[in-house]
């Protein structure tokens, strides 16, 4: 396999590359940071190591999605509708 020769990656470092790479919450940034593997190759790597059906699923899935792309999501966050007034202690009682 040319990734794994090209960034020295053992298998159990491969595995680890699909498992991050599925999980939605995990940025393609955080694999390159702790692998050096950038977006494009691990897309690569992800098409290589899965089935084709499960590919094209999780690529549709990936595609355009904000949570994979640190910089994006890290300006995006969430925030309860009800968060003030959890904070304030003042849930109403039922």
């Amino acid at each position: 396999m040319k990734i794994a020769k090209k960034y020295q990656l053992k298998e159990r470092d491969i595995d680890r590359i699909v498992e991050m790479a599925w999980e939605d919450r995990t940025p393609f940034d955080a694999i390159e940071s702790q692998f050096g593997v950038p977006e494009e190759d691990v897309i690569k790597l992800m098409r290589l190591e899965m089935k084709e059906s499960s590919w094209k699923r999780w690529r549709k899935r990936v595609q355009g999605r904000f949570t994979k792309h640190r910089s994006k999501s890290e300006t995006l966050k969430f925030k309860s509708s009800r968060q003030k007034k959890i904070s304030q202690n003042k849930i109403s009682k039922r």
